[in-house]
């Protein structure tokens, strides 16, 4: 992924992050994830969305957005967006047009 801009998080390796880093992967072409012990790192090129809908699908179970919190470990990029159908992280530069 040289040369592009990375945004991403990290994830306490369990049944729910497991299910929200499956959503990621699906939903952001060009994603990347590092296993290492107890912890999930999740890259993706200028943008990350992790869609409600599909969270649900790999958790089998309904979810909120809010119960995000509980899973995340830490993130890079800015968090541009949070409602109650997705969490879209990029960098607000990259929003406002900057590229450095």
């Amino acid at each position: 992924m040289e040369g592009k801009i990375m945004v991403g998080v990290d994830m306490k390796d369990d049944l729910v992050g497991e299910a929200i880093a499956a959503a990621i992967m699906e939903v952001n072409q060009g994603s990347e994830i590092m296993r290492l012990p107890g912890l999930l790192k999740i890259k993706s090129p200028n943008r990350m969305v992790i869609d409600r809908k599909t969270v649900e699908k790999h958790m089998k179970r309904d979810w909120d957005t809010e119960e995000f919190n509980l899973s995340i470990v830490s993130y890079f990029g800015d968090i541009i967006e949070w409602d109650d159908e997705k969490i879209v992280i990029s960098w607000k530069r990259l929003q406002q047009g900057g590229t450095s």
